[in-house]
C-alpha cells in the first residue's frame, strides 16, 4: 500500500488534486492520501488534515495581516507530513507554502520523493525559484505544453502529461444539457446568459466583482449569473451584488454557466482555460491597485507579454485582456457588446478548436497518476 501526502492550497488546486488521486485510487485502490486541500480531495478519499479555506492568501497586505496563521499552517504542515512518514509527497501549485514544504521533507525526511504536480508559474515571474525546484524537487508533472521547452532551456527536465483542465471540462455534469433545461433547474428565468467569474479569493472578489456588474448592467435582454467559488460565504456576494436583481449566484455550476453563456468576463487563471475549452467566448479580466504606474514597475518582474493561460499556450492572442489600468468598467461593457457579435463568436470558437489540438486529449490526471506510483514502486 502506498502513502501519499498531498498538499493544494486552493480551489483549482483542490480540484485538479482530487483528480489526481481518483486516478491513483483506481490503479492502487488502497492508497492512503493525507492531504492539505479541501472538500473535493476528502470526497476522493483523503484525509483532510487543513482546508485550504485557512491557507489561500495572496497579495502583499493578505499575507502580513494572516502572517501568524500562515506560519502556523507551515509548522502544522511540516508536524504532518513528518508523521505521516509517506512514500511520496505530491505538490500541487501554491509555490510561496509547497517549495518551503519541499525544502524540508529533502532536508528532514532523506529518501522521501518530493514530485510537483502543476509547477510554479515560473516563465512569468520569480524565475529564481527554479534553483529551490532542481534541489528540491525530483520530478515536476507539468500541464502546460510549452513548460517542457522552457524549463528544458535552463537544465531541468519535466514531464507533460497534458492538462487535467480537459479532464475536467469532459466529465462535466450535465454536459448536453440546454438553456432551458439548466433555468429550469435552478430557478431562473429562460434568457441569454452572461457569465461573471471573478475568482476563488476574497480580494479577487471584492477588487473585481463590483465592476464586472456594473459593466453587464446595459444588458437587459441577458440575466447575469456569477459562478460562486466553493469558500466563499454567499453573503460575500449578496453585499456586492447589492439590490440587483438581474445578477444571481450560483454555486458548484461554473461549467454549468458557461456552457449556457453567450460570453464571459472572466478573472484571470485556469477558470479562462476552462471557458475556452468549453467554447464559451470571453474578455480575461485582471485589478491590481496602482494603475499604470504599477504595471509598468510589474512589467520589470514580469516575463511574459500575456496573461491568460488562453494566450500563453496558443502563444498569440485569442481572446482579450484587460489587465490592471485596462480593467474598466467602460472597456468591459465595450467588450462583452463585441462578444455578443455572432462574428466575433464564430471566430473564437474557431481558434479555440486550435487550442484543444495543442493541449491534447482527455487522460492527464491518469498520466500522472502511473508516473507517481511507477516511481514510488522503484
Amino acid at each position: 500500500m502506498s502513502r501519499v501526502f498531498i498538499i493544494a492550497g486552493e480551489a483549482s488546486g483542490d480540484l485538479h488534486a482530487s483528480n489526481l488521486m481518483k486516478a491513483m485510487r483506481e490503479i492502487e485502490p488502497d492508497v492512503e492520501f493525507n492531504c492539505f486541500g479541501g472538500d473535493l480531495m476528502e470526497s476522493a478519499g483523503g484525509r483532510v488534515l487543513r482546508h485550504y479555506r485557512d491557507m489561500a492568501y495572496m497579495g502583499i497586505i493578505p499575507v502580513i495581516t494572516h502572517l501568524g496563521k500562515i506560519l502556523n499552517n507551515m509548522k502544522e504542515c511540516r508536524k504532518a507530513v513528518k508523521e505521516a512518514n509517506p512514500d511520496a509527497v505530491v505538490l500541487v501549485d501554491y509555490p510561496s507554502f509547497n517549495l518551503k514544504i519541499a525544502q524540508f521533507v529533502k532536508e528532514q525526511m532523506p529518501g522521501v520523493p518530493v514530485y510537483y504536480y502543476i509547477s510554479p508559474k515560473l516563465w512569468a515571474w520569480k524565475e529564481f525559484r527554479l534553483k529551490s525546484i532542481k534541489k528540491y524537487v525530483d520530478k515536476v508533472f507539468s500541464i502546460l505544453p510549452f513548460e517542457v521547452k522552457w524549463f528544458g532551456e535552463r537544465g531541468y527536465e519535466v514531464d507533460y502529461v497534458g492538462n487535467p483542465s480537459v479532464d475536467s471540462v469532459e466529465s462535466r455534469e450535465h454536459k448536453g444539457e440546454s438553456l432551458f433545461e439548466f433555468c429550469s433547474r435552478n430557478g431562473l428565468q429562460e434568457k441569454p446568459i452572461i457569465a461573471l467569474l471573478s475568482g476563488s479569493r476574497m480580494a479577487e472578489i471584492n477588487s473585481s466583482l463590483p465592476k464586472m456588474i456594473e459593466a453587464t448592467k446595459e444588458f437587459p435582454d441577458y440575466q447575469i449569473l456569477v459562478a460562486g467559488a466553493p469558500s466563499i460565504d454567499k453573503s460575500v456576494y449578496d453585499k456586492i451584488i447589492g439590490g440587483n436583481s438581474n445578477v444571481k449566484v450560483l454555486y458548484n455550476e461554473t461549467y454549468q454557466i458557461l456552457q449556457n453563456s453567450a460570453a464571459a468576463v472572466v478573472c484571470s487563471g485556469t477558470a479562462t482555460l476552462e471557458t475556452a475549452l468549453i467554447g464559451t467566448p470571453q474578455t480575461v479580466v485582471y485589478h491590481i491597485g496602482g494603475g499604470k504606474i504599477i504595471h509598468k514597475i510589474l512589467r520589470t518582474f514580469i516575463h511574459v507579454d500575456q496573461v491568460s493561460l488562453v494566450n500563453l499556450i496558443a502563444d498569440r492572442i485569442m481572446v482579450k485582456e484587460l489587465i490592471i489600468e485596462d480593467f474598466t468598467v467602460e472597456k468591459v461593457k465595450a467588450e462583452v457588446k463585441r462578444l455578443l457579435m455572432p462574428e466575433v463568436q464564430s471566430s473564437m470558437r474557431a481558434d479555440y478548436n486550435n487550442l484543444r489540438e495543442i493541449i491534447g486529449g482527455v487522460g492527464a490526471s491518469k498520466r500522472a497518476a502511473e508516473k507517481i506510483l511507477n516511481l514510488i514502486k522503484k
